[in-house]
């Protein structure tokens, strides 16, 4: 699989610095650009990239590299180099580890994993002759075929990378699945799950005794057709991976939060409000940091999210949101355009340790002021138990559980009081409110069942306002 290493430092590398560490190879080894010039690749001298290093990410934010990467460092921000090492030449991977450790070396930083590091010269000596030349231009993909672009990743931890979203957008854009393939012990961070979710996109598990199957629905794959698709008996079913089956209990606890926001499509409009909101009436504070990829590099601000929300419409923009190091908080935000204005479709995840107790009491609190100051739609929120550290292991983890959902006050005119369900606190303005339905404690199955009555009550509604 291949090999990511991290050059975290101090200070920017600068072009005498970055050369010095592409020189990891010896003179015979080419220099190349791709991605307009975002990524700088060490070529063999028939061409073929061997590390594809990514432009330095100024990480602002405290608490991401040891989030991602399992590896603190010191307060205050980091220069954040990738090199991704190619699967196909085995001197790759002793590449990328030498362009980290002599940028770390000269920059006095550190690299991810340690044990990568090295400032030796690797001479390559590998036949080239005898390898295929990859059919993918795109740096983070390793197999492309027409139907499925395949990312190989031997890391603990997947996250979102920039490598990853463009991996994404470009097979999305070219009407292809994006399947990422990891060992049994992987994770993937949450955007990085949210990111998969729907096929034909997949994450596929290796499991050295039992092959592949699908780490988020369990299903046994294979490899045909040029893609990972599941193994199916005589009769059409697919059978689940036994490693999948195994979920322990640990006590560790999820609150997440589904909501919606619409907004006149304005020039006073500041967008990030509710994501903002909700950090604070959960966390006691606003959100760390946000950016487009992990690692997330930029300090919290509305403005500047509003901004380059803006610059990139009519097109959706998709951003994360990270809470502060004491707090697993992690929120994703996608933001489009449409006949109604503008729209905001928000996934808030918080993680509680084994003796933590959510902070459930400030649901309803935050229900009410998310319709009263920023155009509430609907606001889902619903426990699980899962990890607190909001990771996701390639094990059968149970669904949430919902405890309560709230209508906004516009979305209650425009569709009505639902007829069924428990009855509604109501929040706001008296003669306007939102209805605000609590759904239980988040240990009750059969609170799914109370929710779609709203929910079918609400399709409903929305069909026959249609012209």
């Amino acid at each position: 699989m291949t090999k990511d290493v991290i050059a975290l430092t101090p200070r920017m590398p600068d072009l005498p610095t970055l050369l010095a560490g592409l020189y990891a190879g010896g003179p015979d080894l080419g220099v190349s650009t791709t991605a307009d010039g975002a990524v700088v690749q060490l070529c063999a001298p028939d061409g073929r990239p061997l590390v594809s290093v990514e432009a330095p990410i100024l990480v602002q934010v405290p608490g991401e590299t040891g989030r991602l990467l399992g590896h603190p460092v010191a307060d205050g921000p980091v220069w954040w180099t990738e090199a991704r090492a190619s699967a196909a030449v085995p001197e790759a991977g002793r590449l990328a580890g030498s362009f980290a450790g002599r940028l770390a070396t000269v920059l006095d930083g550190t690299v991810w994993p340690p044990e990568a590091a090295t400032t030796d010269v690797v001479p390559v000596t590998t036949d080239f002759s005898a390898i295929p030349v990859p059919a993918a231009s795109a740096p983070a993909v390793d197999v492309l075929t027409d139907s499925t672009a395949v990312v190989m990743q031997d890391r603990p931890l997947v996250a979102m990378t920039s490598w990853l979203s463009d991996a994404l957008r470009t097979a999305t854009a070219a009407g292809q699945a994006l399947q990422i393939v990891t060992p049994l012990t992987a994770r993937l961070t949450l955007p990085t799950r949210l990111a998969l979710r729907g096929l034909p996109n997949r994450w596929v598990v290796q499991d050295p005794e039992h092959g592949y199957y699908d780490g988020l629905s369990g299903a046994v794959l294979h490899w045909k057709d040029g893609t990972f698709t599941p193994v199916r008996d005589t009769a059409g079913t697919t059978s689940v991976a036994e490693v999948f089956k195994t979920s322990p209990e640990t006590g560790e606890r999820q609150l997440l939060l589904t909501l919606r926001t619409r907004h006149p499509a304005d020039t006073d409009l500041v967008l990030g409000g509710a994501v903002e909101a909700a950090f604070r009436h959960l966390t006691g504070s606003a959100p760390a940091g946000w950016s487009t990829a992990e690692p997330v590099n930029l300090p919290w601000s509305t403005r500047r999210l509003t901004d380059l929300a803006r610059a990139r419409a009519p097109r959706p923009s998709w951003l994360i949101a990270v809470g502060q190091p004491d707090r697993p908080a992690l929120a994703t935000l996608r933001v489009l355009r449409t006949a109604a204005g503008v729209e905001e479709d928000i996934t808030l995840v918080l993680g509680y340790a084994e003796h933590e107790t959510p902070p459930l009491h400030a649901v309803e609190p935050l229900a009410a002021e998310l319709d009263a100051a920023h155009g509430l739609v609907t606001l889902l929120t619903a426990l699980r138990s899962a990890r607190g550290d909001l990771t996701v292991p390639a094990r059968l983890e149970p669904p949430p559980l919902p405890m309560s959902f709230t209508l906004g006050h516009d979305e209650v005119r425009r569709t009505g009081r639902p007829p069924h369900g428990p009855a509604p606190v109501p929040l706001g303005v008296p003669a306007e409110p939102a209805l605000h339905y609590p759904l239980g404690d988040g240990t009750d199955p059969r609170a799914w069942s109370t929710f779609g009555l709203l929910t079918q009550h609400l399709r409903a509604s929305r069909s026959a306002v249609r012209p």
